[in-house]
């Protein structure tokens, strides 16, 4: 059996496709394999200094915090192109406590609930997929009704599987 490699991803001319977090990891990778294709692409990042440093030129660089709704909000309302993939990648992964601007704990709120904004407010501009990276850690992942919020005890891998 053959084994994948980006050289059979197909030209990309013509097609829009948004990345989150386009400015480490997979993302990166996947925008310079994407750029390098052809596509015309926006990077949806919370630190476009960074991204600029990392990404080819030829990269449109948009700024978006997934754990504050407010800018996931104004993301989706500054997009005035039809796209034709949304890649949902970035994510926060086993941090210490901490809360997104609107009280969440933040591996959910990013992880989860801001993707879930984000893909709700572009799907009419969407023309042909969502992509969603998630990790395997979502096998030992559950979700915590009781305490969804972590407000009694945390877990940072509790939450990050939960996320």
């Amino acid at each position: 059996m053959s084994k994948w490699t980006p050289t059979l991803i197909k030209s990309q001319a013509g097609k829009t496709i948004v990345i989150t977090g386009a400015s480490s990891g997979i993302g990166l990778e996947a925008a310079k394999v994407l750029n390098e294709k052809g596509a015309r692409l926006i990077a949806a990042v919370r630190n476009p200094l960074k991204a600029k440093s990392v990404l080819p030129a030829s990269v449109e660089i948009r700024d978006l915090d997934l754990s504050d709704l407010n800018s996931v909000h104004n993301f989706a309302s500054n997009l005035n192109s039809k796209i034709d993939v949304l890649l949902n990648n970035a994510g926060v992964m086993a941090i210490p406590l901490a809360r997104t601007s609107q009280g969440f704990e933040m591996q959910i709120g990013t992880n989860h609930l801001g993707h879930f904004a984000l893909t709700g407010l572009l799907l009419n501009k969407i023309q042909d997929r969502i992509v969603t990276v998630a990790s395997i850690m979502h096998r030992a992942g559950k979700i915590n009704f009781d305490d969804f919020n972590w407000e009694k005890k945390y877990s940072k891998w509790g939450a990050y599987g939960q996320s």
